[in-house]
């Protein structure tokens, strides 16, 4: 029997009766695969934190870019494929967690380029986290994992993007274990299409040294931290409502330039990591992209369009010029929906220990 999942408003729901009936007739679950899409963060909101909250960012799912993770009861312990070692810190964190003694077989079929700018750590904890739940009949506890393996400590917008795709902005994080809390999700429009900029030759501040970058630049203004919030609430998320492709562009860009600028001493004096995902970006936004950016720390660019017809004759007219040597360019739909949930249940598989 297979049973399909999709994450709805809350994750902590009481189990649905195939989980129940599942249980209590055989508690012999095959496997669980999670599949989870790559994220862009779009900006923060407040470098202050005058308000006793910092950060707030704006992020949005898409699709073409993956995190996929399968696990099954097995009688030790093993974990292959990409990023393994920390997946097993991340089972035996949840094991830890939640008193379990059953043992795994992890494959990690698929990853979001690691340090890319597109939330690859955060979707493969939650990931296994939720895989880890599934496979014992557990209710779903996304942003308590997430707090449990160490993620989203200045931005909440992967956690929520797992739960529900869209466009989603977190408010902010404080000091206390909670993650930044999601206020809005909207649905993004399905015909709009991002143009995502990869420099697979380049990776963005991670681990300590993105903690030393946010330890070095001090804070912004509070006016600047007010303009910002006012360009979200009175033009992007609007322009996402009436569909304005424009005016939604324009806002990111703007977004993007004051936080670029703020960063850029930790970038080498540049609003871009990458060098070549910049120029890239520019040629783009000459042909009429619009909204260009780098999500999080880069290298990754990104560029919005208003159709799939429009992403292909401008993927076309900047094609083989030199400024976009060495990048990947992919065209990707964003997303409206979360993590896929895909379990497998089997009379006859080994029992799972609980």
């Amino acid at each position: 029997m297979v049973s399909q999942f999709s994450p709805g408003f809350r994750f902590n729901n009481p189990l649905t009766a195939v989980w129940r009936d599942a249980l209590a007739s055989a508690r012999t679950m095959t496997s669980v695969t999670v599949t989870a899409p790559a994220r862009l963060h779009l900006g923060f909101l407040d470098l202050n934190g005058g308000l006793g909250r910092r950060f707030g960012s704006l992020g949005l799912s898409v699709d073409g870019l993956r995190t996929r993770v399968n696990a099954r009861a097995a009688d030790h312990m093993q974990v292959n494929g990409p990023d393994s070692e920390r997946v097993r810190r991340y089972a035996d964190a949840m094991r830890t967690a939640l008193d379990l003694r059953a043992e795994y077989d992890i494959a990690v079929e698929d990853v979001v380029p690691p340090h890319a700018g597109l939330g690859s750590g955060t979707q493969l904890a939650l990931a296994l986290a939720a895989a880890v739940r599934r496979l014992h009949g557990l209710p779903l506890d996304v942003e308590g994992d997430a707090v449990r393996l160490g993620r989203g400590t200045r931005s909440g917008a992967g956690i929520a993007l797992f739960e529900r795709g869209g466009l989603v902005v977190d408010g902010g994080s404080r000091a206390t274990p909670r993650a930044p809390p999601m206020i809005s999700r909207l649905q993004f429009p399905e015909r709009w299409r991002v143009l995502v900029v990869l420099d697979p030759h380049r990776q963005g501040a991670h681990g300590a040294g993105e903690a030393n970058a946010f330890a070095r630049l001090p804070p912004a203004s509070d006016t600047e931290a007010a303009h910002l919030c006012r360009v979200l609430v009175m033009k992007i998320l609007p322009a996402v409502v009436e569909a304005d492709l424009p005016t939604f562009g324009a806002g990111i860009r703007e977004l993007q330039a004051r936080v670029g600028d703020h960063f850029a001493p930790a970038q080498g004096g540049h609003r871009f990591a990458s060098s070549t995902v910049a120029a890239t970006l520019a040629l783009l936004e000459n042909e009429g992209a619009v909204g260009i950016g780098q999500s999080s720390w880069g290298p990754t660019g990104y560029a919005f369009v208003p159709s799939l017809d429009a992403a292909e004759r401008i993927l076309a007219s900047v094609h083989g010029r030199p400024e976009c040597k060495g990048v990947d360019i992919r065209i990707c739909r964003a997303l409206n929906s979360g993590a896929e949930i895909t379990a497998n249940v089997n009379a006859d598989a080994p029992e799972l220990r609980q």
